[in-house]
């Protein structure tokens, strides 16, 4: 999974045309307009596997935000890329888009009252939804560095800031059912929001949709680990914990390429 992992983590080249992916194409940028912002994963998506992304611009005068979700429509099969996610990719099938909001949607079983979502605390290593277990660290976003980034980065870990701000990190992913489905789950910021949607097809590939749409303007795509952290990570966790805000690193005696990575990610 992890070979596949590396390769879904960046766009695909089939993208909307007001687009523009940088040289590795992970982060896309809407150069025109409101619109035809979509994008999609450059691989399907293994299940279990999170599509994360990271709000990197924002652009005032729009109404709306991003919008993300899961298709099974191949991006190359597509003679067109649609001018919007809502409706218009929904509307051509096997497609589940939905606008990031605080309020997310969450449907329910049949039958079924609608749970209260469980938030662990945000010290937990790990969000575990149902089999799935993901680094939290990696899921939650963090503030550029400066003299209140310590504040915000607090808040970014107990996810109190609107979804759409900038640095939030938003991900999309579906976990297998008994009855040979899927639901899809949408993370904001190392938070599970629950099942977006639910018996999804998991016989056919499905990508991840990503629709800089609006008041966004531009996104990265962030790489997850699995399995065990690696030792860089491990570094930065022990690091982040002694220190009062991010910018008491520059005064450690550590290799340059080190505080970057404890400063900015």
């Amino acid at each position: 999974m992890a070979a596949r992992c590396r390769l879904a983590a960046r766009f695909h080249h089939v993208h909307g045309t007001n687009v523009r992916l940088d040289a590795s194409r992970t982060r896309a940028t809407r150069v025109e307009s409101f619109a035809n912002g979509i994008c999609f994963s450059q691989e399907p998506l293994a299940p279990g596997q999170i599509f994360l992304v990271e709000i990197e611009e924002k652009e005032l005068g729009w109404c709306g935000h991003l919008r993300v979700g899961l298709t099974a429509l191949d991006p190359q099969s597509l003679e067109v890329v649609p001018e919007y996610s809502l409706p218009d990719l929904v509307n051509m099938g096997d497609t589940w888009v939905f606008a990031i909001t605080r309020s997310h949607n969450r449907v329910t079983a049949e039958g079924e009252e609608a749970p209260v979502r469980a938030r662990g605390p945000p010290w937990e290593p790990f969000l575990l939804i149902e089999q799935v277990r993901i680094p939290r660290d990696t899921l939650v976003g963090c503030s550029r560095p400066g003299r209140y980034s310590h504040i915000l980065d607090d808040l970014y870990k107990m996810n109190v800031l609107p979804a759409t701000a900038r640095r939030s990190r938003i991900g999309v992913l579906y976990t297998p059912q008994p009855d040979g489905t899927a639901d899809m789950h949408i993370i904001i910021n190392g938070e599970d929001m629950g099942p977006s949607a639910r018996r999804l097809p998991i016989t056919r590939p499905l990508y991840a949709v990503v629709d800089v749409f609006a008041s966004t303007k531009s996104v990265r795509v962030i790489p997850v680990e699995y399995g065990f952290p690696s030792l860089q990570t491990l570094c930065r966790l022990v690091i982040q914990k002694h220190i009062v805000h991010r910018l008491a690193i520059d005064g450690l005696d550590l290799p340059p390429p080190l505080k970057s990575f404890c400063k900015h990610e």
